[in-house]
Formats: C-alpha cells, structure tokens, sequence
C-alpha cells in the first residue's frame, strides 16, 4: 500500500449541487488519516456576526479569503494526514488568494474541479431538496452556468466529469491522481444510498 498523501490538501471544486460534499466524505472515509476542512463553516461564521442587512457573498469579505488561507496552512502544516477541502471557488482572484498563496506556501495542493452536465447538475439539487424541489437551491440554480463555464477554464484544471460515474468512482479518481492510497469501497447500494443521505441531512445549511 502507498501512504496517506501527508501534507496533501486535495481542494474539491465544483458548481453547488456538484457533489464536492458526498465526494469529499467518501474519500475521507477511505483514505486512512485524512480529515475534511470545510471553508463554509469560516464564511458562515462570518455571516453570523454580520448584520443581515450586510450580508453578501461571504468570498468577497478579505476575511473570508485570509482565514481559510491560515486554516489550511496550519491543518497542512500539523494534521498528519491528507485535508479534503470541499469548496466551490470561481473567482481566479480568490483562488489566488487561497490555493495560490498556499502553493507558494510550499503545501501540495491537488485541486480538482467536479463538473456535469447542466441538467445533471439540477437533477441533483432537486434529490437534496428534501421534496421541495429547487425552491431552497435558488442560490445554486443562479449561479450554476457561470460556475460551470468558469471551471472549464485550464486555471481551475484538473477537472473531472462526474455525469456517468457514482460519487464511489469519483472518491477513487480523485484520490488516484493526488497521489493518495484509497482503499476498495465495501458499500453495497443500499448502505451507499444510506450513507449519502446521511452526509446530506448533516450538511443542510440553515444560514
């Protein structure tokens, strides 16, 4: 067997509804010693202790860029295994402000954009509606053709298309090109189904 990837932080990019959560915490789950860092949870903070009136895009706040930045720097620099980071990121600015400045940094940042067809794409906002359809994913439909155009782009390459395999195949690919050791998926269909749904409830945002 290979090692863990340590050091490695493999950054998930992707349109909302793409499948960067569900793929993130299947390679978590099968690569031995990883940990995911999710960089919402530094944006919804944020907006926690913003007035709503104030409220926008939490990427466009300097400190959103910057705290994910040192997050990641320290969790690359102390963590012990491979840090998974499930993020859509469209703006090259921002991306040069956090992947960038973490390569310059000298960490190993393997970024891979997870990208399907449009109506795949809504075909999936629409499972994790929870039966209400696109009504709560309104923010996702609006940006979902400028995210998908973006991250063709060769600056947010190695993109991977995700229209005709399971988010199991897309852990394994993922983890293949960072260099990591992910071990064989034992989920059978139903324990798979259950477990995504599971990964779902746990990452409804209320915010």
């Amino acid at each position: 067997m290979g090692g863990v990837g340590v050091g490695v932080i493999v950054w998930l990019n992707g349109p909302f509804g793409g499948g960067k959560t569900q793929t993130a915490y299947a390679l978590h789950r099968r690569v031995s010693g990883s940990v995911v860092c999710d960089p919402e949870h530094v944006g919804f903070g944020l907006h926690r202790m913003t007035p709503p009136a104030l409220r926008g895009d939490f990427q466009d706040l300097p400190a959103w860029r910057q705290g994910v930045f040192e997050v990641l720097d320290l969790a690359a620099r102390e963590h012990p295994g491979a840090v998974i980071v499930p993020m859509t990121l469209t703006d090259v600015g921002y991306f040069a402000e956090t992947v960038g400045r973490l390569r310059e940094r000298g960490h190993d940042v393997r970024h891979f954009a997870l990208l399907a067809e449009r109506a795949t794409v809504l075909r999936r906002l629409r499972e994790r509606g929870l039966g209400r359809g696109l009504k709560r994913e309104s923010f996702a439909v609006a940006r979902l053709d400028g995210c998908l155009e973006a991250l063709r782009a060769p600056e947010f390459a190695e993109q991977v298309e995700t229209d005709r395999i399971g988010v199991a195949e897309v852990a394994a690919r993922v983890g293949a090109c960072a260099g990591l050791y992910v071990a064989p998926d034992t989920d059978g269909a139903l324990r798979g189904r259950v477990r995504r749904a599971l990964v779902g409830v746990r990452h409804i945002r209320f915010d």
